[in-house]
Formats: structure tokens, sequence, C-alpha cells
């Protein structure tokens, strides 16, 4: 397979789709890890340290341009599959299946839509604030324990409002990783029966578990069970 047909051909968008669906997996297990660091519990210590080495070192900065990499090329892939798809039946996604599948294994470019709001609207609280205060510096990050409190506690409407926009911001992830992780690993070729079982499980518990973690976050700031 050549390389345009890694990004014209069916098999290449579904490729390219799996590719980086695990890519951006294996990044949210280490987001939700470090992010983890603010349940210490200790005023944000341990969660700055981590987000200092992160910030202040070259390699951490230089994946960060192949995650937005991979950001736009599972985006615009899933987009033109889904465009694709719709063109090849008589009738869209209203139609009424019969094969048992799930409703969010139906509706990835809806589920992917949300979540694509949502990643703007997260990065427009913390990752555009550091990145302006650090410029083209490593080191010099802004306090986002500190940042991350200001966004979640208080009790004003806006603060509110953006807590749900998160919370729901996570279930359409968790939605979306239920059936994009398994999917992931079929496009590029597990088929057998007894592992592609075993991680289907394993892909449900992640995107329970991880999409839990992140939507407790804003909660624990809000109600004060971290100081």
């Amino acid at each position: 397979m050549t390389w345009k047909q890694m990004f014209t051909s069916s098999v290449g968008k579904k490729l390219v789709m799996g590719f980086t669906g695990i890519f951006l997996i294996l990044f949210l297990i280490v987001h939700v890890g470090l992010n983890a660091c603010i349940w210490a519990n200790d005023g944000g210590e341990m969660f700055n340290k981590a987000a200092h080495f992160m910030g202040s070192n070259l390699i951490p900065r230089i994946l960060e341009i192949g995650l937005f990499v991979g950001f736009i090329l599972h985006i615009v892939q899933g987009y033109m599959l889904t465009l694709q798809n719709n063109k090849a039946r008589s009738v869209g996604y209203a139609v009424n299946y019969k094969d048992g599948s799930k409703w969010y294994s139906r509706s990835m470019a809806l589920l992917g839509s949300i979540i694509l709001i949502f990643l703007i609207i997260h990065l427009s609280h913390f990752w555009i604030p550091n990145r302006m205060q650090q410029g083209l510096t490593l080191g010099n990050e802004k306090d986002l324990y500190a940042l991350m409190k200001e966004t979640f506690s208080g009790n004003d409407s806006r603060t509110l409002i953006t807590i749900v926009v998160y919370i729901l911001g996570c279930a359409a992830l968790g939605y979306h990783l239920a059936h994009g992780f398994q999917s992931a690993f079929k496009t590029l070729g597990i088929h057998n029966k007894k592992y592609f079982q075993m991680l289907a499980a394993i892909g449900f518990i992640f995107s329970i578990v991880v999409c839990l973690a992140f939507a407790l976050m804003p909660l624990s700031f809000h109600f004060g069970w971290i100081n």
C-alpha cells in the first residue's frame, strides 16, 4: 500500500484510524496518570512536579507535536470515513439496525464531534495559557494546580456550566472508547475470538476507569475533596 493509498483508500483510512487511535489511548494513560497526582492531596506539589517534568524536557515537547498530528489525522480520517460510509448507503444512520450493534458504535462521528468541542474548550482553559506563558522556552510553567482549582472551585453559573461541559465531554469520550478501543485493534488484524473478547473487556473497563477519573477531577476541586 502506497502512502497516497494510506490516506485515500477505505482500508488505508481505517489503518490510520487504528494506529492513531492506539496512540491516543497511550496518551490518555499518561494524561490520566499525571492528572491523578491531584489526589495526593498535598496542595498540588506532586502534580506540579509532574507537570514541570513534562514541560521542561525536550522529548515530551517534541512528542506533543506528534500528539497534535495524531489528533488531526484521527479526526480528519474519521470524518472522511463517515462521509464515505454515508454515500455508500441508500439511507443514513437512521436505518433500523438488526445486527445487535450498540448505539455508540453507530454514533462514533457524533461522539467524536462532541469530544472535539470539549478538547478545544479544555485546551483554551489550560494548554494555551500555559504555552503562552512558556513561549518557546522549556519550563516556566503556570501553576496548573492553582489554575485547575480556580477553574472548578467557584459556585457561579460559569463554573457550574464548565463542570457540566467537562462531565459531558468525559461521558462522550467513555462511549467513544467503549467501541473505539476494540475497533482499533480489530482494524490492525486482531481477529482471534479469544483475544478479541479479552480486548473488548479490557477496552470496556478502560473506558469506564479513565473517563470516570477525568470526570471526578473537576468535581474533586468543586466539592473541596482535595485542598
